[in-house]
């Protein structure tokens, strides 16, 4: 016993070393550790929630879509309308005769 104090206070920095090694190798694992928690909570959450975000966020997009089609089409023809109305009196002319 003796002997292993003697060691122990003449290589008591390598003591101290490798004791604070040991530590961190610990510190380091728990914090991988809970990293790992941390994310597969987050796989688990979104997993659940995201999907039901998502369709609902792609629905109302659809949606936004939809309506934006409907308006597209009434402009293209009220556009139509307006060219018709405007081109209407306008002469057309008849292409001359070609000659013989």
């Amino acid at each position: 016993m003796s002997q292993l104090r003697s060691w122990f206070t003449e290589n008591s920095t390598l003591v101290a070393f490798l004791g604070a090694q040991s530590v961190a190798i610990i510190l380091g694992a728990a914090s991988l550790l809970t990293y790992a928690v941390k994310l597969e909570n987050r796989v688990f959450t979104m997993e659940h929630r995201g999907a039901e975000y998502t369709v609902a966020r792609m629905q109302a997009i659809e949606q936004r879509i939809t309506v934006t089609e409907q308006r597209i089409e009434q402009n293209t023809r009220s556009i139509e309308r307006v060219v018709d109305a405007l081109t209407r009196d306008i002469p057309v002319p008849r292409p001359a005769p070609a000659p013989r």
